[in-house]
């Protein structure tokens, strides 16, 4: 299965929108909570790996934790239909640009609704992270 994902130009029509903002301490309490049971309920391998190298890890965790819950709402699902949160993967790039990595039910939702690509934004600072998605058909 080829996964939709953002490393192209955009050239394609907005068909959905979303964004996300989440408390930083929030994302703490459930990994201090629940531990690698959570982390790995929430976050890819390389999710977990890429956050755990990162001084301010909370906040990375946060960000990937808002920019899922975007691309949701971009796709007009919310957590319906059976969808994981891993089925939803934040991916930087060499020069750091986060790009959407869909799997599964996500991956089958996007392209039934003729979704090719999905930007998005991640911003966090100490105390909250945010995201914005942007869902992209394939054609100009």
């Amino acid at each position: 299965m080829s996964p939709v994902s953002s490393t192209s130009i955009p050239t394609g029509q907005v068909l959905g929108i979303g964004t996300d903002i989440i408390e930083c301490a929030r994302i703490k309490q459930m990994i201090e909570k629940h531990g690698e049971l959570f982390l790995t309920r929430v976050y890819t391998a390389r999710e977990i790996d890429y956050c755990g190298q990162r001084k301010a890890s909370c906040q990375h965790y946060a960000g990937r934790w808002a920019a899922k819950e975007a691309v949701l709402k971009a796709l007009g699902t919310g957590w319906a239909h059976g969808i994981q949160w891993t089925d939803i993967e934040v991916i930087n790039q060499t020069g750091g640009r986060p790009i959407i990595h869909l799997e599964g039910i996500a991956y089958r939702i996007a392209t039934q609704q003729g979704i090719a690509e999905i930007l998005i934004s991640i911003t966090h600072c100490k105390s909250h992270a945010v995201a914005f998605a942007t869902a992209l058909s394939g054609a100009p």
